[in-house]
């Protein structure tokens, strides 16, 4: 019956992480996989957490469905976070918004939107993206293609080819872009290159598609919202997915949310209903534990200080890191400059290393990472990094 089904080759990400399971070297480094590790390499629980789940289990509550557009704090929390509690456009109840299965549910809910009531649209990723942009938007129907983002050889952006590519496109089309902490690559716009880049959008009337998943992990939670605050002050209307499971390290509670920014009041209503029935057809109603979590710290004073306060050692962390990977490199291949490493911001960096490089690393010394180079700094601490660096200056010996 299912001889005619064609074989999944798996995820290149989640597969590289079998491998290093399957590794039983003691000294094996994971620099794959997108999550967050703290000093001791160990997925955290953040503080904040910690006292909302106490608080939720004394005593333990009943789990009822949650209304399909999720719980009206946790949409009003994602609101204040992207686009400012002081905003407009928050004030003038113009933007309608969902929780969702993850970044991940806000870009399909998003795309099957689009897919419905823009069917002319074609949608453009950044070169590279993350991998399931592609997928997801291809799965609701979409052509993709891709605009040019990445340079190599400056390991920085390819602005001029960026914003000429984007002057070509049609009006209607769809750009995702990522606001800050680019993944895979960790090359972001400066807010310079990002007035550009709306300035086009704006002229050649594109609709702006922001997926931000790092939010607090570039500089702050303010300054990281950059452009979708911009966008807004534009007058665009504007799709924004946005995820609690890094900056909140709430994985596996798959929360995360998707924001429309409209022209009217009116419109939102009616973009609300559409979404809710988006929802309906695909998973009926979004998680119960993590929205009540994200509910409960985003909406108490306190555990939301105490969360940004635990989002910015992350932060900080993570750039220690990049920091030290530096100064190692530095010194162990004299003549090259690695001073890439703290300028590209977030978990990810793209090292530079090419696919023959990245399998030495894995073959010979038990450093995973991404075929393309892409490193997750996060997996990188005090008690590794040296290794990591000799480890590293071999290959590019």
């Amino acid at each position: 019956m299912f001889q005619h089904v064609e074989f999944y080759p798996g995820d290149p990400i989640l597969g590289l992480m079998d491998k290093f399971k399957e590794d039983t070297r003691s000294n094996k480094v994971n620099l794959g996989v997108g999550v967050y590790y703290d000093e001791a390499g160990r997925l955290p629980v953040l503080n904040c957490v910690k006292a909302v789940e106490t608080q939720m289990a004394n005593p333990p509550q009943p789990r009822p469905y949650l209304p399909m557009d999720g719980l009206p704090g946790y949409r009003l929390a994602c609101q204040h976070l992207l686009f400012g509690a002081d905003n407009e456009a928050v004030k003038a109840q113009r933007i309608a918004t969902i929780a969702s299965l993850g970044g991940s549910g806000a870009l399909r809910v998003g795309a099957e939107f689009i897919r419905h009531w823009f069917p002319k649209a074609k949608v453009y990723v950044s070169n590279p993206t993350w991998g399931n942009h592609i997928s997801i938007f291809e799965g609701a129907g979409f052509e993709v293609g891709k605009y040019p983002y990445y340079d190599p050889a400056t390991i920085g952006v390819k602005f001029a080819e960026m914003t000429d590519f984007l002057k070509g496109l049609n009006e209607g089309d769809v750009v995702l872009l990522h606001p800050c902490c680019h993944n895979p690559t960790g090359v972001d716009l400066s807010p310079a290159q990002w007035d550009e880049v709306l300035t086009i959008i704006q002229d050649k009337k594109l609709m702006p598609f922001m997926d931000i998943a790092y939010q607090g992990f570039g500089e702050d939670m303010d300054a990281d919202a950059y452009a979708i605050r911009q966008a807004v002050a534009r007058g665009l209307s504007v799709f924004v997915s946005n995820s609690f499971s890094k900056n909140l390290s709430m994985y596996g509670e798959r929360v995360g949310g998707l924001s429309v920014v409209c022209p009217s009041a009116e419109e939102a209503k009616l973009v609300q209903g559409q979404l809710k029935f988006t929802v309906r057809k695909l998973y009926s109603s979004p998680p119960s534990h993590g929205g009540h979590v994200v509910d409960r710290v985003m909406n108490d004073d306190a555990l939301f200080t105490q969360w940004v306060g635990e989002v910015y050692e992350m932060r900080d962390r993570i750039r220690a890191m990049r920091q030290k990977l530096q100064d190692a490199l530095s010194a162990k291949v004299p003549g090259r400059d690695f001073s890439y490493f703290t300028k590209q911001r977030g978990m990810f960096s793209f090292t530079g290393l090419n696919p023959a490089q990245v399998e030495r690393l894995q073959t010979e010394f038990g450093v995973y990472m991404v075929n393309n180079g892409r490193m997750c700094v996060a997996g990188l601490n005090n008690q590794n990094i040296d290794y990591v660096a000799n480890a590293m200056a071999e290959v590019l010996k």
